[in-house]
């Protein structure tokens, strides 16, 4: 008698293969789909089991197996592909025109002046970004408006589950929907649009920008609320978070000034996820956008961002927002892509570095596919 062994449900590989294995980002992508999976304090949790074999919770998820070169095939034009930062259309600074917006913003403002022309304009009727509770927790959250937009600038450090209400408001009334993304969001986005699962396919389609933030890493919720609390920083007072370059520590942008914790007591607070990520510039985006370091200028930056084009969306939306005078740009130096570029390589260097340790063989990348070109030129330095 033959006994047929039962296949593991997507739930249960999911856990096994991502929350359990320290590999989950937080992104958001398995929530909101089914009641089975939530957020809580900071943490993925899967309250009950499901026995689909094909679910959408793993389907969407960016620590899954996944096939980066096919998405860009599907998603840029080849001529634009670079192996570090993936498709650039274009690489500028830029800052949002608006005096009061820059004054109120991280750096140069330009995420916010992007999705503000997005929504006046009708591109996007909704548009999803994180907002930050009391303390330091966030959520994605659904802003219709200007006034409501521009209340949750400044960058946070930890994370997001943005992606879970873009699948709760796809549902719902929203028809054109603009992303804020980190790296993993953006990419749990993208495999959202190959359309794995058909019952809802048309869902994703209602996706109409999605700009992406640099990121090299987030903060656990909970080991950076100790942190604070041992360097007697009130939670509720922080703005937003900041580093410098040449201080080699985190800035605190409180109602009582800005405090300053050590890097190397910071870094014990990153999400061990974070250290098997891949893409450092959101390269799954339709715009991506960081802050303008370069070279030894950072106070002459400070102001600024640095823009990359990814996709003949993103493009009109620059062209449009530059013809009305939304935002300004500047040509980049050469030496800043150059800087960008090899600062994105280390990224995914070490990453793999770390994948290969967790796993105990190149041969076993986790999520990525030892195949794909982009992680072959790295690959070779770690083997």
């Amino acid at each position: 008698m033959v006994l047929l062994r039962k296949k593991q449900s997507s739930q249960e590989l999911l856990k096994k293969g991502v929350l359990e294995a320290g590999l989950c980002t937080g992104c958001g992508a398995c929530v909101s789909l089914c009641p089975y999976q939530v957020i809580y304090h900071d943490r993925t949790v899967q309250l009950h089991n499901c026995d689909l074999e094909d679910g959408k919770c793993r389907a969407f998820c960016p620590r899954t197996d996944v096939d980066l070169a096919h998405l860009r095939d599907c998603l840029f034009d080849a001529p634009d592909i670079t192996p570090e930062i993936g498709s650039v259309k274009g690489y500028y600074f830029s800052r949002a025109a608006d005096y009061q917006l820059r004054e109120i913003s991280q750096h140069g403002g330009t995420v916010t002046a992007l999705m503000e022309l997005a929504l006046t304009e009708g591109l996007i009727d909704s548009a999803i970004v994180s907002s930050r509770n009391q303390d330091i927790l966030q959520n994605g959250v659904r802003i219709k408006n200007k006034t409501d937009l521009r209340k949750n600038t400044g960058s946070k450090f930890t994370v997001s589950p943005t992606v879970a209400t873009f699948n709760k408001i796809v549902a719902e009334d929203a028809k054109k929907i603009g992303v804020v993304a980190t790296p993993c969001q953006a990419l749990a986005l993208a495999k959202m649009k190959l359309k794995p699962q058909q019952d809802d396919a048309n869902n994703i389609d209602k996706l109409k920008l999605v700009i992406g933030l640099y990121c090299g890493w987030a903060l656990s919720a909970e080991k950076f609320s100790k942190l604070l609390i041992q360097n007697k920083i009130d939670l509720t007072a922080i703005t937003c978070m900041d580093i410098p370059a040449g201080k080699n520590a985190l800035e605190l942008h409180t109602g009582n000034g800005i405090k300053s914790i050590p890097f190397a007591d910071v870094q014990n607070c990153v999400r061990e996820a974070c250290g098997y990520c891949f893409d450092s510039t959101a390269e799954f985006a339709d715009i991506s956008v960081g802050f303008a370091r370069f070279g030894n200028n950072w106070e002459e930056m400070r102001g600024w961002n640095q823009l990359i084009i990814r996709s003949e969306r993103g493009q009109q939306l620059v062209d449009l927002a530059v013809a009305k005078g939304v935002l300004e740009i500047r040509e980049a130096p050469a030496e800043s892509l150059k800087e960008l570029k090899n600062a994105a390589a280390e990224k995914k260097k070490s990453a793999l570095k770390n994948i290969i340790r967790k796993s105990g063989s190149a041969k076993n990348l986790l999520y990525l596919d030892s195949k794909d070109p982009m992680v072959k030129r790295y690959l070779g330095e770690n083997e």
